[in-house]
């Protein structure tokens, strides 16, 4: 602790330093000053808890340096020593909150006992003065909590109950239940990554600080995190006439501090506040990523149906049991080609590929037995240095992951093989009526027809041709069983157009015509 004296006579401060007992009461720094002009310099510099100082000095007298600790606001314990028993000493040093007021001569055991006190009653207020200093601090980070979830949960109510609007007067000053009321939504997702370094909570208290810094200057509105979802920031402007030229100011002021230009999406002024916040989701949800605008609006809003991987699951299935990028990416190409041309790059567009693709890779996966658990490459870097949206970044990542599944798949090759020609048998099967050849089945299923050939046969012991023609056979013969049926109708039933070409394939698979076969069934031959 440190302690001041102040007196204009060198004696009297020579006199305390000697009759004090500092070291009993924690002090180990004196400083001197002369009078009260000097004591306020040390003052500024030391901050001493403890000050003696006389009444009448040169320059600067101790009335007037007490009305400056008071006006200051200093925390210090002033005893004030004086010569004088004055009445008008005493009521200024009352008055400005000295701690005590000792006469001279002073008494060393009237100076000890006034010092421990002034000691005592410093640490007590010290300690006062900390926790309040800590209750404040966890009050100011509590604060901003407590009005995100207030914010959030009113965003989803049709009307601001008479609760709410007080609570909203008491902080803002002004009532807001009856105002028309305008909500703008920044997705926060490519500011973490591209301005923050994937600090999440950084990214968040920095961007509603610089909102906030502009719509509370003029009392315009609030901004802040949708504890109902993570990757958003709401801002409510219950000044809508001001509405666009604040959401300007805000994607500026965002622009300057991160070099990174946010979307911001503003909804329709009204004075139900779920409607201002749901149709500001969907003008979010819709926008063309791809458009140049950074600010997107309801009037502007356009709408396109969404492109579902659900559709095209099946010819990308099949480009993956190829094992070959080259059939994926083609896949791909033609999705990628529809998208822009059809559909729009919009969050919800990417949202539903994100979800879908998901559903179909786990669904892949199980079917080849592999663990679906992960970890999986999500590729998510869809953003530019600058915050827009990059079209081919999206595509890079798309291809990415199905990269990875072509080589997860890879590495069961037997069972993709296997799975390959049961499917192709599977086909002959449900087609065997139809004109099928090898080339159409290499295409159906992107495999080649050297491959097609080879693999058949390893597996079933007979090429596809011969295959085919004893599953016709088979059919041929069950129809046969039927003598009412024509032997031109049996050979059309099984895939034939020739009556006589399929008489002479069936003696040769059979050993008989057709005719003598449906003879024998009769028991004439």
């Amino acid at each position: 602790m440190k302690a001041l004296i102040v007196d204009d006579e060198k004696h009297v401060r020579e006199g305390l330093i000697l009759l004090a007992q500092w070291d009993t009461h924690g002090i180990h720094t004196i400083l001197e000053a002369e009078d009260g002009a000097e004591a306020i310099e040390l003052i500024k510099e030391h901050r001493p808890e403890i000050i003696f100082t006389d009444m009448r000095m040169p320059r600067r007298d101790g009335i007037s340096l007490l009305k400056w600790l008071y006006s200051a606001e200093i925390n210090s314990k002033t005893i004030v020593v004086s010569g004088h028993d004055d009445f008008q000493y005493m009521r200024n040093a009352l008055y400005y909150k000295s701690f005590d007021y000792i006469l001279k001569p002073i008494e060393p055991e009237v100076l000890n006992e006034t010092l421990g006190k002034a000691v005592r009653e410093w640490k007590v207020q010290a300690l006062s003065r900390k926790t309040q200093v800590e209750e404040n601090q966890v009050l100011n980070e509590v604060k901003p909590l407590y009005w995100d979830r207030f914010f959030s949960k009113l965003c989803q109510s049709q009307e601001v109950s008479a609760a709410e609007d007080y609570k909203i007067r008491k902080e803002f000053g002004l009532s807001i239940a009856n105002k028309q009321k305008k909500i703008a939504l920044i997705p926060i997702q490519q500011l973490v990554k591209t301005a923050f370094l994937g600090d999440r909570e950084l990214a968040f208290f920095t961007v509603s600080n610089i909102a906030n810094e502009i719509v509370r200057k003029t009392n315009e509105g609030v901004c802040f995190r949708n504890l109902d979802n993570e990757e958003e920031l709401v801002i409510i402007i219950w000044n809508e006439q001001n509405g666009t030229l604040i959401f300007n100011d805000i994607v500026r002021a965002i622009y300057q501090y991160s070099k990174v230009h946010p979307l911001l999406a503003a909804g329709k002024a009204t004075v139900d506040l779920k409607k201002a916040y749901d149709t500001a989701h969907r003008v979010l949800q819709n926008h063309d990523l791809a458009s140049s605008k950074k600010m997107a609006t309801l009037e502007e809003m356009t709408s396109s149906p969404l492109l579902h991987l659900l559709d095209h699951s099946n010819e990308l299935k099949w480009a993956l049991r190829s094992g070959s990028m080259e059939q994926v990416d083609a896949q791909l190409k033609t999705l990628f080609t529809s998208l822009e041309k059809e559909h729009t790059f919009s969050l919800q567009q990417i949202s539903a590929w994100e979800t879908q693709f998901n559903l179909l890779r786990n669904n892949w996966l199980k079917e080849y037995e592999i663990d679906s658990e992960g970890p999986f490459y999500n590729g998510r870097d869809y953003w530019s240095e600058d915050g827009s949206f990059a079209p081919e970044k999206f595509k890079r990542e798309k291809a990415g992951e199905f990269k990875e599944l072509v080589e997860l798949l890879s590495q069961a090759k037997y069972q993709t093989e296997k799975n390959s020609m049961q499917q192709i048998e599977e086909y002959l099967l449900q087609h065997y009526q139809e004109d099928i050849t090898l080339q159409e089945i290499a295409d159906r299923f992107y495999l080649s027809r050297e491959y097609i050939s080879r693999k058949f046969k390893q597996d079933y012991k007979a090429t596809i041709t011969d295959y085919l023609t004893s599953i016709r056979m088979d059919r041929a013969k069950k129809l046969l069983e039927n003598p009412h049926l024509k032997i031109y109708e049996v050979a059309y039933g099984v895939g034939y157009q020739n009556e006589k070409y399929f008489s002479k394939v069936f003696k040769k698979q059979e050993g008989v015509t057709p005719n003598e076969f449906r003879q024998s069934l009769s028991g004439k031959i």
